[in-house]
Formats: structure tokens, C-alpha cells, sequence
């Protein structure tokens, strides 16, 4: 081994070991940085614009952009929030009082499923289906005091991130550019290859993102109206949640909604019960149904069932940004594998 090559493969050893170092010592922070780079992208006409009404002060343009969604967009998500989360403590403060006559008549419950017809044919399977369903409860009200354990002792963590998260918006805004240009350089691609990479990105997250958070705006509303018609408690609660769980494709909401629908017809309430399944089931999933190929399936040119699974795959492995990062990954993977079958497809013969 000359010492030229030597050199060469000390270096690249080097080089190796201290990224490897600085990623293991910056992993928390990287779905945050991820974030605000995909937020830097999407504000980013919205910065040229106001670069341009200040003339071109960009520090300037940069904190004027990040105080704009503040106040367009996280005011109004905190707004919500707020109201989400008095309906929220109301309903757990009305919950106890509906179970006591439960409670107090243990008969009272096999009374009423009495009623229900058909219920002999599953009255050998009551104790186990009794069993089963003192867990799953057991299972959901320690998991809601986990989660707001969690919330509560996260707060001071939540904020510093969101101050990470202005901070590297604020810098991204200025230099985002020049940095991935020197990014795309150091990577073995020729420009067309990065280029296709970089337009894959842009496309597939806002396709997700504009696609998500639309779909999920317009699922929660109808579905927060439906529970409000019918007189269910905490509609913009119930709203909320169904908003957040639009992110899963086809079944987001109706986790939700359907064992609604059921309980209110298993109770009597048939005529609540159709209402919601009309609403929800029909209003609400046609959107769904005509947006999401639409808004997302276009741009980022995956089948329905790839987006699913790639979106369920990610919220399982990055957490809440996993909606837009798994999709990320997979149009990606799908990319790189089709410049690779370009690279080392042979060429067609040449007709004399």
C-alpha cells in the first residue's frame, strides 16, 4: 500500500468515525432539525416575499417570517388547543357520574344488553367478554394517565425544542440554499441524479403535508359537527382527536366514530347512531376518498397502499413526525432505486 493510498484511507476512516460521533451526539435534535427544514421549505415563498417588501434585509426578512406563523398558525392551533382541552377536562369530569348508576346496579348492564336482540347467542361468552373488556379499559385509562404524566413533565423539553426549532427555521431561511447546494456536491450523483433527489423531497412533503393536515382540517370539522348535531359532549374534543388521527390513510377517523355509532345503536340510539354514520361514514370519508388520491397520490406518485404503509410505518418508528417522514423515506428509496436501475441498465444496441 503506497502512501498516497494510505492517506486516502486514513481519511476516510477519520472522516467516518467523527460523523458517526457527531450524529450519535446530535440524534436529538435530528427529527427537529428535520422539521424545521421541512417548515423553512414550505414558509419559504412566504420569506422571498417579505425579502423583497424589505429590501432584501434577510435576517430581517427571516424573523418576520417566523413571527408571521406564530401568530397565523401556532396562534390558532394554541387557541384550539385551549378549548380542546377545557372540553377535554369536562369530559372527564362527566364520565365518573355516568358510570356510577353502573357502578352501584352491576345488573343493570345485563339489563340493558337484554334488549339488545340476538344477545343469547353470545350470552355463554359474557364472562370472558367481561374480562376482556375490564383489560382494554384498564389498558386505555393508564395510558391516558401516562400520556398526561408525560405531557406534564415534558413541558420545559417541548419548549426548549420549539426554541431549537425557531432557531434553526431562522438560519435555514438564510442559508438554507448554499447549504444544500454544498450537500448535494459532496454526494456521488451527477447534478440531474441530485436534482431529481432534491425535486423528490420538495414534492413528497408537501404533497403529505398539504394533503394530511387539508384532509385532516376538513375530516375533524365534519366530524366535530356531527358529534355536536347529535348532542354528544366535547365536540371540538372528539374533532381534535380525529384531526390527528386523519394522518393514518382510510381508517384515521373512523377509529373514533364507529365505536360511537355502535354504542349509540347498542344503547337505543339508532337515530343518533345513523346520523354519525352519515356524516362520518358517507360526508366524511367521500373527502378522503376524492382528496387524498388527489393531493397526495399525484404529487408523490405512490399507490394508495405504499403511502399507508409507508405512513403507518413512520408514525411507528419516528413518532408523531413519522406521517411525513415515512412517506419521505419510501419516495426516496423508490427514487434511489430507480437511478440505480438507470446506472447499471444496459444500453440499448445501437441499429446500423
Amino acid at each position: 500500500m503506497n502512501e498516497d493510498r494510505f492517506r486516502k484511507l486514513f481519511l476516510l476512516l477519520v472522516v467516518a468515525g467523527i460523523s458517526a460521533l457527531f450524529l450519535a451526539m446530535v440524534r436529538g435534535f435530528v427529527m427537529t432539525l428535520l422539521l424545521a427544514a421541512i417548515l423553512s421549505g414550505l414558509m419559504y415563498p412566504v420569506y422571498r416575499r417579505i425579502t423583497l417588501a424589505v429590501r432584501g434585509r434577510r435576517a430581517l426578512a427571516s424573523l418576520l417570517t417566523l413571527l408571521l406563523m406564530m401568530v397565523g398558525v401556532f396562534g390558532p392551533l394554541a387557541a384550539l388547543a385551549g378549548v380542546v382541552a377545557q372540553q377535554a377536562i369536562g369530559l372527564m369530569a362527566e364520565v365518573g357520574p355516568a358510570l356510577k348508576p353502573f357502578i352501584d346496579d352491576p345488573d343493570r348492564i345485563r339489563r340493558e344488553l337484554a334488549l339488545i336482540p340476538g344477545l343469547s347467542r353470545v350470552e355463554p361468552f359474557m364472562p370472558q367478554i367481561a374480562e376482556r373488556s375490564a383489560e382494554i379499559v384498564s389498558g386505555v385509562g393508564s395510558f391516558l394517565v401516562n400520556r398526561v404524566s408525560a405531557a406534564t413533565s415534558g413541558t420545559v423539553v417541548f419548549l426548549f425544542e420549539f426554541a431549537v426549532l425557531l432557531y434553526a427555521m431562522f438560519f435555514f431561511f438564510l442559508h438554507g440554499h448554499s447549504w444544500l447546494r454544498i450537500i448535494l456536491s459532496y454526494l456521488p450523483f451527477s447534478e440531474e441524479d441530485g436534482q431529481r433527489l432534491l425535486e423528490r423531497f420538495v414534492s413528497v412533503t408537501r404533497a403529505t403535508l398539504k394533503g394530511t393536515l387539508l384532509i385532516g382540517a376538513i375530516q375533524g370539522t365534519i366530524n366535530g359537527i356531527a358529534f355536536w348535531v347529535i348532542g354528544r359532549p366535547a365536540p371540538a374534543f372528539w374533532g381534535a382527536v380525529m384531526i390527528i388521527l386523519s394522518v393514518v390513510p382510510a381508517i384515521g377517523g373512523a377509529l373514533v366514530w364507529v365505536p360511537a355509532a355502535i354504542w349509540l345503536g347498542l344503547t337505543g340510539r339508532l337515530g343518533q347512531a345513523i346520523v354519525l354514520l352519515v356524516l362520518c361514514g358517507a360526508v366524511s370519508g367521500s373527502v378522503d376518498n376524492v382528496l387524498r388520491p388527489r393531493l397526495v397520490g399525484r404529487d408523490t406518485k405512490m399507490p394508495d397502499l405504499l403511502i399507508l404503509i409507508s405512513t403507518l410505518g413512520g408514525l411507528g418508528f419516528f413518532g408523531a413526525v413519522g406521517f411525513i417522514v415515512g412517506p419521505l423515506v419510501t419516495a426516496l428509496f423508490l427514487t434511489l432505486w430507480q437511478i440505480l436501475g438507470e446506472l447499471y441498465r444496459p444500453s440499448p444496441l445501437v441499429k446500423s
